[in-house]
């Protein structure tokens, strides 16, 4: 992935974030239990922060051309966001409980991601340049 298609990836990913959580904050309030309400938020708000991520990963693409560090963490990000803000999402809004087990997945991808972001930064050695 270029770097501009990461920026362009997460700028639509943290619009997505925002649409997804005023749906929330708006459709679901009175919808949903608030134990439930609070998940979907918990999705909303690592969806953000991850959507983020890819920016600055693509940023980081533009400033270190020829690493693969930052397209590991991009891609890491984007499989974190369906893996783990998605099945909180779905979780929340049908109360499927058994999506509970494919969430840790998601979250090793943003940690997978962050060491890879890590990494192109010239921080860590534990992810591929």
């Amino acid at each position: 992935m270029t770097s501009s298609r990461m920026i362009a990836v997460g700028a639509v990913s943290a619009a997505l974030a925002v649409a997804i959580g005023a749906f929330g904050a708006h459709g679901l309030k009175e919808r949903v239990a608030p134990d439930l309400l609070e998940i979907y938020e918990t999705g909303v708000r690592y969806h953000f922060y991850h959507a983020i991520g890819i920016v600055l990963a693509g940023l980081l693409a533009e400033r270190r051309a020829g690493l693969r560090s930052p397209g590991v963490a991009a891609w890491s990000f984007v499989a974190g966001t369906l893996f783990f803000s998605a099945s909180l999402y779905v979780l929340a809004v049908t109360g499927a409980k058994w999506l509970g087990a494919i969430t840790p997945i998601g979250g090793v991808a943003y940690i997978v991601g962050w060491i890879a972001l890590a990494r192109a930064a010239g921080i860590a050695t534990l992810a591929p340049r």
